[in-house]
């Protein structure tokens, strides 16, 4: 039990722990799995020794996160509603070990454009959450590539059961496992799910049947990515910049991310050459932990709210650099305990799903995932740190930009950006001068 009106709730039935899934949790299964994965170097051992070591480790760290080694359960009740429960079967999770011997490390990172061969490291591509629940699939799957001269491994996570900061400490404890050495540095997960003790669970889902809740696919259009570094100074000079143009109008200091993703949301505008009239719109993700009274750190469930800042094109193109980062910064501020409470409140009565084709049919909107402070770059298996993050095929559709921390991380303050547009809109926003000047010069 959290505070008088919140309440944890886990259930066992049969010997199986059932953990209900909230609000925050449910609105995701309507979308890909996340799928990061990290590049590292050339390790000591190959082969079965290499996959049989990284597998122990792997292992090691589910039985902390043992709910990922369950499945999802879809109840249809007869009154056309589906309840999806997390039942702890501990069925297990995937491990794959497969190797790419053509690809080397500098096809990856050296390019400003990501090879296509990314993609193939990854398992469950294009698989949506709610497979999980119709399909019996594992909640967690793991694919270690061993490349030329290096290694990638690649993490794919049900988002219906977690979010990136689940995702993130999960590969740090992994990683850590791995490498040896004293106590766990992660904080340890917090497994019960949160919710208001006004929320009946299991929450009935507005489904006949469970295969309803996967029938909205769409064949997306063809899109192109590119990965860009943005040095410490860059940053400075972007905030600094950002902060006096609203000098004397702003009341709160903008962030170094809000300064960054105007500085984007402008030159994408240019780049998909929008009418000033257009309408447009920035999708930013709110943590809720340290937001709501109750949620962990270390809380392994989805706590994250999505909040929007809007403006029309020709407002954000005219105006500057710092009133479209105030614009975000006022979003973000709108977002509050209160606001929380009242949305996890309201959901249940009326259940809505996030989509990603709901993109397709705005030509104004980005969105962006992640954030920079997820420790990327810790994840030394024990033979070196990463030399590169990337994503695979998972929710890549115009406008979808992901926010990692800088090239070697150690909180230096910069940053990097996956940007995945149309392709011609992404080769006119990397040959725009004023956008690309903020870009590290090799990236150039």
């Amino acid at each position: 039990m959290g505070s008088n009106d919140d309440q944890n709730v886990a259930l066992a039935v049969d010997g199986v722990r059932h953990i209900h899934l909230t609000p925050w949790d449910l609105r995701l299964i309507s979308i890909d799995y996340i799928q990061k994965g990290i590049l590292l170097p050339k390790p000591p051992v190959a082969g079965e020794r290499l996959a049989d070591a990284l597998a122990s480790s792997f292992a090691r760290a589910l039985a902390l996160y043992y709910p990922f080694a369950g499945r999802l359960v879809a109840v249809e009740r007869g009154d056309g509603t589906v309840t999806v429960t997390l039942q702890c079967t501990g069925e297990g999770a995937e491990f794959v070990h497969a190797a790419a011997p053509d690809v080397a490390v500098s096809d990856i990172v050296s390019s400003l454009y990501t090879p296509s061969e990314v993609w193939s490291f990854y398992s469950f591509n294009l698989v949506l959450g709610a497979d999980a629940a119709t399909e019996s699939r594992p909640l967690l799957s793991v694919q270690v590539t061993e490349l030329a001269d290096g290694i990638f491994v690649a993490m794919s996570l049900n988002h219906a059961v977690a979010d990136g900061t689940t995702f993130w400490h999960f590969f740090n404890t992994w990683s850590e496992m791995s490498r040896g050495g004293g106590d766990i540095s992660v904080p340890s997960p917090a497994l019960e799910r949160w919710f208001l003790d006004s929320c009946l669970v299991p929450i009935p889902l507005p489904f006949g049947k469970p295969e309803d809740m996967t029938r909205r696919r769409v064949e997306y259009p063809p899109v192109r990515e590119c990965f860009l570094h943005f040095p410490a100074e860059s940053i400075r000079k972007l905030k600094a910049r950002a902060n006096d143009e609203m000098a004397g109008e702003a009341t709160a200091t903008i962030s170094s991310l809000q300064s960054l993703l105007a500085h984007l949301w402008r030159a994408v505008c240019r780049a998909r050459r929008l009418p000033p009239e257009q309408e447009t719109r920035y999708m930013l993700l709110v943590s809720c932990r340290g937001r709501v009274k109750g949620i962990p750190h270390g809380y392994t469930g989805n706590a994250v709210a999505c909040v929007a800042a809007r403006s029309t094109a020709g407002g954000v193109l005219d105006k500057g650099m710092g009133w479209t980062a105030w614009l975000m910064n006022r979003a973000v501020a709108s977002f509050d305990e209160a606001t929380a409470r009242s949305m996890v409140a309201s959901w249940p009565r009326r259940p809505s799903f996030m989509h990603n084709a709901d993109l397709l049919h705005d030509p104004g909107a980005m969105g962006t995932g992640s954030s920079p402070r997820f420790d990327v770059y810790g994840n030394d298996f024990g033979w070196g740190r990463p030399r590169a993050v990337r994503s695979g095929a998972g929710s890549k559709i115009d406008g979808k930009l992901t926010v990692y921390e800088g090239r070697g991380g150690g909180g230096g303050g910069s940053m990097a950006l996956e940007v995945c547009l149309a392709p011609d809109a992404l080769e006119r926003l990397v040959a725009d001068e004023e956008f690309m000047e903020a870009v590290s010069a090799d990236e150039a």
